[in-house]
């Protein structure tokens, strides 16, 4: 078994016109006969879990920060400030992840909480002065990282990735909506 899943990692790696050491990483599970839907997924699933595992190790070697402490960090800078509900429903996770993320952050002098006008309850975080210059040093480097990852590709092959994705996009929410609707 380990033989078919280097010999289909070589196929796969030719496949996509890389004459390097094949990798062996997720796509590594699609085998010849797997529906083209399978392939495409594990084909964006591998691509995706190889850029965001080098981008935590930049984060990480760079700037001695987390994944989750920057994405919360860019949804701060994006909208100037948010409530934590909001926080968690933008990034996905829980009400105690975004907490223990913001302790942390504003304890560094990066965010800062005020309370919620009309509710004792809720805070809204913001960024602090330092903590926006410093996620701007990240998202620059951020930036070039992409860049230079997807420079593979040439402006046209980008732009058409971003048109076929932006129809995927639309079709899995149109489904997701559509199952949510019958249960």
């Amino acid at each position: 078994m380990a033989g078919t899943s280097i010999s289909n990692s070589r196929k796969n790696a030719s496949s996509a016109g890389n004459n390097h050491r094949a990798v062996l990483d997720l796509e590594t599970r699609a085998q010849k006969g797997d529906h083209q839907a399978l392939r495409l997924w594990l084909r964006l699933l591998s691509c995706t879990v190889r850029i965001e595992k080098q981008i935590r190790i930049g984060l990480r070697r760079e700037f001695s920060t987390t994944l989750p402490r920057f994405d919360l960090m860019a949804q701060l800078e994006r909208s100037g400030g948010l409530r934590m509900n909001e926080l968690s429903q933008r990034l996905m996770v829980s009400g105690g992840n975004v907490t223990g993320i913001t302790d942390q952050l504003e304890q560094e002098g990066l965010v800062v909480r005020t309370a919620y006008p009309g509710d004792r309850r809720a805070y809204t975080v913001k960024l602090t002065p330092t903590g926006l210059k410093r996620f701007r040093e990240m998202a620059a480097r951020h930036e070039q990282w992409i860049i230079e990852w997807l420079g593979g590709l040439s402006r046209d092959e980008k732009e058409t990735m971003i048109h076929e994705l932006g129809k995927l996009k639309a079709h899995v929410n149109a489904a997701l909506e559509e199952a949510g609707r019958r249960s």
